[in-house]
């Protein structure tokens, strides 16, 4: 672990002992009902914990926020952060995850608590076990500041770690997440309503399908994932045949996501244009390029020929998958020019689709940033100034500007291990039921 990182973790720590504190000063009183219904949530948060799952290789996915939450709601107190500290304490400790992981979690969660409980009391909100109503302005906000503090706290320790922006990567965590959300908002307050009306027992006959359906989520998600490193296998496989473009697939898929995100777009669309980018030429698989692949130095105008039928393979094999169909354009057509000089169809402008206008970028991006035997890698300048040059001949011009202008462009030279694995989904998991929280 880098300084940095010991660093921040250590502030994270300060941050939830303060938050705690404030919590603890505002109520320092121990109820029994509030004890009662923490060790409630604290139970389901214990086996959302045992029910998560891996989404990337810094961060798991849980539940144990809906629990978490809905506690906030019953008892805005520092039971509720003493629950989560144990949940997660106790959930690290039987999962085997490294002492500084646990430290970590347990502060960044704690110190989300604490800022969910102030911004509850803050908006008014009642105890519900008092109470029995619900004061959705202070549940909203209670609710997005642990979400947002969640995030956050996973993005800095992933971003300081790695090297990479924490800002930007908390902003495609987000932008990602934002929709399932909102979405996951309303059930907090359902378990909390469910156990003030019914009990222990209405929780569980609650969370019992619950957990269900998250666990049937989560191996659809596993096979989506295992689909992937398969394409990504089948793709290494195939560019084992020329030392020299080892790995130039997954790192065109990497570029022509930094792209596809500098344009703006979507977390969906961002992924559609790397699995385009990382299959667009998975035609050369075909034994006629072996011989033109292996050799050492420059084509002959016969060997290009040949060469220029790769997308029209790549795109023929690709159209026998049924769920990538979608991507048989773009990958026929990441070798055609803004001008119409391109092959294998001369199609310009508008005409080329926009995911093979990025892989045009990702694709030279690459190539010239990789050393080749007749000459060495370019550096930032000299890929700049070929992108101008070109821009409107063989690049989109729009593209071009808002690539050259967006902060995303520097990333573009963080040159990416070859055996670095592209993700198959952003930073947490999503679908339809409540979004995991982020953690360490």
């Amino acid at each position: 672990m880098n300084r940095r990182v010991q660093v921040y973790v250590t502030l994270v720590g300060v941050l939830a002992v303060v938050g705690t504190a404030l919590v603890y000063r505002l109520n320092p009183y121990l109820d029994g009902s509030a004890v009662q219904a923490a060790f409630c949530f604290g139970i389901l948060g214990l086996f959302a914990e045992v029910l998560r799952y891996r989404l990337a290789p810094e961060t798991f996915g849980s539940i144990a926020f809906i629990p978490f939450t809905a506690v906030v709601c019953l008892t805005p107190t520092w039971v509720a952060i003493a629950m989560v500290i144990a949940v997660i304490g106790i959930g690290g400790f039987f999962l085997g995850q490294a002492p500084v992981k646990v430290v970590f979690n347990v502060a960044q969660y704690a110190a989300a608590q604490a800022l969910a409980i102030l911004s509850y009391r803050v908006f008014g909100g009642a105890v519900l076990l008092a109470h029995q109503q619900i004061d959705w302005v202070a549940y909203s906000a209670m609710f997005a500041c642990f979400m947002a503090a969640n995030t956050l706290l996973v993005s800095g320790v992933i971003g300081l770690s790695k090297g990479t922006s924490i800002w930007q990567t908390w902003r495609d965590t987000m932008r990602n997440s934002l929709l399932y959300d909102v979405l996951s908002l309303p059930f907090a307050f359902i378990f909390a309503t469910v156990y003030v009306q019914f009990g222990t027992l209405g929780v569980v006959v609650l969370a019992v399908p619950l957990l269900g359906a998250r666990q049937l989520y989560k191996t659809n998600w596993q096979l989506e994932r295992t689909n992937q490193e398969l394409l990504e296998l089948m793709v290494a496989a195939i560019e084992a045949r020329d030392p020299y473009t080892s790995g130039h697939s997954r790192r065109v898929a990497h570029n022509a996501r930094v792209v596809a995100r500098a344009l703006g777009f979507s977390s969906r669309e961002v992924e559609r244009v790397g699995r385009a980018a990382l299959l667009h030429d998975v035609g050369k698989i075909h034994e006629v390029f072996a011989p033109i692949l292996r050799k050492p130095g420059k084509m002959t105008p016969e060997e290009r020929v040949v060469m220029e039928t790769h997308p029209i393979k790549s795109a023929d094999l690709v159209q026998g998958i049924s769920h990538l169909r979608d991507l048989v354009g773009p990958i026929r057509h990441h070798h055609e020019n803004w001008d119409g000089t391109g092959y294998p169809d001369g199609l310009s402008a508008q005409q080329i689709p926009v995911i093979a206008r990025i892989i045009m970028f990702a694709d030279t991006i690459d190539a010239m940033t990789t050393d080749r035997p007749y000459r060495a890698a370019m550096g930032r300048d000299e890929v700049t100034a070929e992108l101008v040059r070109l821009r409107g001949k063989q690049f989109d011009p729009g593209i071009c500007d808002t690539l050259l202008a967006s902060p995303l462009y520097e990333t573009l030279f963080e040159r990416l291990s070859s055996a670095t694995p592209t993700r198959a989904l952003p930073l947490r998991f999503r679908n339809s039921i409540p979004a995991a929280r982020a953690r360490a």
